[in-house]
């Protein structure tokens, strides 16, 4: 790899001097204040690159695999009217995101953005709670990826001894180790050859969903689907659910399986007319995700039913990975490329969620909230250096951590991330409203999209946090593990917080330019 250089500090005169790819000089300046580039590649990635590698890192085919049964679980047939629910505060808070970015394209986006709106010490926890979103998300990745190759490794020699090396530790961790360097790899070449890999794999995964979504169809209408159950409008109505707490408990599920849509704001330093673009982006994005889970979700429902038996996808021995249970009886002789598909969802998501903390991490250490040498861009590929490959240790470290002192603890954090996509999503949201309160009744576009939607995208989303991290006080809550009477995976989440708080702390001993608004005034 290339020797890298620091990029300048910014200027707190609010000086933009932007590319000839689309930034706009001086746009916007005292909007700006405080805010410069840091020497990524400008225009680099246009509309549908930006909305490729959002669907890329949001995972559908892995997703789905994973949330698809436990969903059912709870709310049976209503599984569609409950996708749609959690979709609801995504696409609210996409539009606050869009707002923020036309106003303030930078990489730092939730740090930057509530830094602006709220002050250093929010913005600061506001990235700390991205970055360990991300942090725990590519260990948990890199992890699905080694599972599926060894399953695919099984079917392809047509040995089932072969999947099961994934349960070998030293196999499994060196396998992931190896998994997170070629991820770290292509993230360190930049976002053109970020893109070129996404729309390979993305493009295979869509193709094979759609693959399995037409073929259970078919089985529906020929007579020959396990469970065939006719779509009603019933699965629309969420108030058709059950109980409250199972409703809770679907909407909590559902909203997380829409994660990842974020980091096509990211990559706005790096878009084509980055002020439009990356919000632009997001929208589509999070638009294409639910058709395609509603979908999807249809095609499953109407082929297998909720039956806790057999192939129906309420059966408790399907929820791990729905697919692969079903992958035979619908695709027939082609149910390997399920496999792949879901082994190239979370390779791809692996290497695109590199995107969001290796640059939150740049921003905070261009901007003086971290040490100086996270803001360093390689000279070759224009690409956040040390912020990419200190992404990856912190991953790696994490799962070797986790993974061998108690998988328990791997599994349980991984539940407790949705407190922090929770968290760092209605500060976000928040400090949308909060930054643009001065215009917000100044017309009805104002008032919807820079007050009303972030406004409810965002308390809908903390009162989850808050809800979640109630929930799981209860030792029962996730894996059933406990320390003094509180759930681990309370302890987990909590700790992580707490954790950035304290590292808060000594950064603003070390860094206090930041912490005293010297770097990034606040606006309006």
């Amino acid at each position: 790899m290339s020797a890298d250089h620091a990029t300048p500090n910014p200027s707190h005169t609010g000086q933009h001097t932007g590319h000839n790819t689309g930034q706009k000089t001086g746009q916007h300046t005292e909007q700006q204040h405080g805010l410069s580039e840091k020497g990524l590649k400008a225009g680099s990635v246009g509309l549908i690159g930006a909305v490729v590698i959002g669907i890329s890192c949001i995972a559908p085919a892995y997703t789905l695999t994973a949330a698809l049964g436990p969903t059912v679980a709870e709310v049976g047939v209503q599984l569609p009217a409950i996708f749609l629910v959690g979709f609801v505060p995504m696409l609210l808070v996409a539009f606050g995101y869009r707002e923020l970015n036309n106003a303030m394209p930078d990489a730092g986006t939730s740090f930057t953005w509530a830094s602006r709106a709220f002050g250093p010490w929010i913005g600061w926890m506001g990235g700390w709670g991205l970055i360990a979103a991300t942090i725990i998300v590519l260990s948990n990745l890199a992890a699905v990826a080694v599972d599926f190759f060894y399953l695919m490794l099984a079917q392809i020699f047509g040995n089932p001894e072969l999947a099961d090396l994934t349960t070998n530790l030293p196999l499994n961790i060196a396998t992931t180790l190896v998994f997170i360097a070629l991820a770290c790899w292509i993230s360190y070449r930049g976002m053109e050859t970020t893109k070129s890999v996404q729309y390979v794999l993305v493009g295979f995964q869509l193709l094979v969903l759609a693959w399995f979504s037409i073929t259970a169809f078919g089985h529906v209408a020929n007579g020959t689907a396990f469970d065939a159950t006719a779509i009603s409008p019933e699965w629309f109505n969420p108030f058709a659910v059950g109980s409250f707490s199972a409703f809770a408990a679907g909407v909590s599920l559902s909203i997380f399986i829409y994660w990842g849509w974020d980091v096509t704001l990211t990559m706005n330093e790096e878009t084509k007319n980055p002020e439009k673009t990356p919000g632009r982006a997001a929208t589509v994005t999070v638009l294409v995700i639910v058709i395609i889970y509603m979908t999807v979700a249809l095609a499953t429902l109407s082929y297998a039913g909720i039956g806790d038996t057999g192939l129906g996808a309420g059966n408790p021995e399907n929820q791990g990975s729905i697919f692969a249970v079903l992958a035979g009886p619908v695709m027939g002789p082609f149910a390997i490329l399920m496999s792949l598909a879901i082994l190239s969802s979370s390779a791809a998501s692996l290497q695109s969620t590199f995107v969001s903390p290796a640059r939150t991490l740049l921003s905070m250490g261009h901007y003086r909230a971290l040490p100086q040498k996270f803001g360093r861009i390689s000279p070759t590929y224009k690409s956040p250096s040390y912020a990419t490959i200190a992404s990856a240790v912190a991953a790696a470290a994490f799962y070797v951590i986790t993974r061998t002192t108690s998988e328990n603890a791997l599994w349980d954090t991984i539940t407790a991330l949705g407190m922090m996509i929770c968290f760092y999503y209605g500060i976000t949201a928040l400090a949308c409203v909060w930054f643009f309160r001065a215009e917000a009744f100044s017309g009805a576009r104002a008032f919807f999209f820079k007050f009303l939607a972030p406004l409810l995208g965002g308390v809908i989303l903390l009162v989850m946090f808050c809800k979640t991290a109630y929930d799981s006080m209860d030792p029962a809550y996730g894996s059933g593990s406990s320390i003094g009477g509180l759930g681990l995976v309370f302890i987990l989440g909590m700790g992580v917080i707490l954790l950035g708080v304290v590292l808060m702390l000594v950064m603003a001993k070390v860094r206090p330019e930041f912490f005293k608004g010297e770097v990034l005034s606040r606006g309006k």
